[in-house]
């Protein structure tokens, strides 16, 4: 078995043990592990969304759009419609920085935004953006971005 092998194994035990179990995402390090992992090794930037009931359980986590090396281009009205799929109260949204830093762009700070926004319309929370890089990542609630 490889080790890309394992990690997929790991991840699936993972999210089994999450999607409508007791645990919730209620911090930042609550995501860190699971997320560093969904991410592991991806060259190219993917934007995630985490989506959750009103006791911040995982429903479903979704890889939404995916990128180049430096960008993927997120649609408010696409995180909208499955907010409202997967009947979720609450999200969390992730992404990778393939370069290694997990310093946030301007235009990941203007999509946060936009997607607060549009969220807010359909009373849907945004409990936290977090950007991955390796095992590092950057927590926009943690920095009082939201």
């Amino acid at each position: 078995m490889s080790e890309d092998d394992i990690i997929n194994q790991a991840i699936s035990i993972l999210e089994s043990r999450l999607v409508y179990s007791e645990h919730r995402f209620t911090s930042p390090s609550d995501t860190r592990h699971y997320l560093t992992l969904k991410f592991n090794g991806l060259e190219h930037e993917v934007f995630r969304v985490l989506l959750l009931d009103n006791q911040h359980r995982l429903i479903e986590s979704i890889e939404l759009f995916r990128g180049t090396i430096d960008s993927a281009t997120v649609h408010p009205r696409e995180v909208v419609k499955v907010a409202l799929k997967f009947n979720a109260a609450a999200t969390i949204f992730a992404h990778n920085h393939p370069s290694g830093t997990t310093d946030p762009s301007q235009a990941d700070q203007r999509i946060t935004e936009r997607l607060i926004s549009a969220l807010n319309l359909i009373d849907v929370r945004v409990l936290d953006h977090i950007i991955v890089a390796g095992t590092d990542t950057y927590s926009f609630a943690e920095h009082g971005m939201l």
